[in-house]
């Protein structure tokens, strides 16, 4: 399974935030706000992970996140130069996805919920076909809307339907096998001229091969992308870690506790950092 981050776009919603900086690296309480994308695909056993953001935006990821080899993955990194929609991950990353399977996240939601790691490795073993996540919502007006039956198929996608048929938003993670490559090839660009993620949705779905995980009760899935949204997320994980003493899409632990690094060189990368609560956190981890 490869992963994809896509971390592109202008962010003209989060203006003047984003005047000069990406919204994928704005501070989401005490972390930059792709921390939390990327710990979900490390949760889910991903190691090799492609990000894709504009020609400007890419070297302060890398400055940010390196080669990954400090937390045992492989990261590497291509340009979007112009958004074309969520589906155009699938043609800058054909190379990278090969003839593997593939898990895009986008690069400004946030997941966190129990059990969230057994999940994705259950699910994301094998995919065949397209692997969604759906999340209740109060108003299914707002986002795409998946509809399933008794067994977890997707029987319909209706996107901000007027009188949605359930109240499952589509959240920003997608699984998918590796033919979803050939399909964005042959996708016809909207009106807008983007290949939509929808679109590729719907050829799954035809083909019988779509299925839809409901996240559930007790779950947390927010969207960044309005001053709003990321002060409630921030607010959100500033009382989750506070109340319960852990740190979430903390990379170190996560990398830790997944075998990807070992115990010392989890001391390692804390003892690089200057002393501060984060780091005093991977200490007392470790010992």
């Amino acid at each position: 399974m490869r992963g994809i981050i896509l971390a592109g776009g202008s962010g003209t919603r989060l203006h003047p935030l984003t005047h000069a900086v990406s919204k994928q690296l704005l501070p989401v309480y005490n972390k930059p706000m792709v921390y939390y994308p990327l710990s979900v695909l490390m949760l889910g056993g991903i190691r090799d992970i492609l990000l894709i953001s504009s020609p400007q935006h890419l070297p302060m990821f890398r400055t940010l996140l390196g080669d990954g080899s400090d937390l045992g993955l492989s990261l590497s990194y291509a340009e979007q130069a112009r958004p074309e929609g969520i589906a155009q991950s699938f043609l800058i990353g054909a190379d990278h996805i090969g003839n593997d399977s593939v898990t895009l996240i986008l690069g400004d939601n946030v997941f966190h919920g129990p059990g969230f790691s057994r999940l994705l490795h259950d699910r994301l073993r094998t995919v065949d076909g397209a692997l969604l996540f759906g999340y209740a919502v109060s108003d299914p007006r707002r986002y795409g809307v998946g509809e399933v039956d008794a067994e977890g198929r997707l029987v319909s996608i209706e996107e901000k339907p007027a009188r949605p048929r359930s109240n499952l938003a589509l959240t920003g993670l997608y699984s998918y096998s590796s033919d979803v490559v050939d399909i964005a090839k042959n996708l016809r660009p909207s009106p807008r001229g983007e290949l939509e993620i929808t679109d590729v949705n719907r050829v799954f779905l035809a083909q019988g091969r779509a299925r839809l995980i409901d996240l559930g009760r007790g779950f947390a899935w927010l969207d960044t992308g309005t001053h709003d949204a990321l002060l409630q997320a921030s607010h959100y994980v500033q009382v989750m870690e506070q109340r319960q003493g852990v740190r979430i899409a903390c990379l170190e632990e996560i990398a830790y506790r997944m075998g990807f690094i070992t115990a010392g060189q989890c001391h390692e990368l804390a003892a690089r950092m200057e002393p501060t609560p984060y780091s005093q956190y991977l200490m007392d981890i470790v010992g």
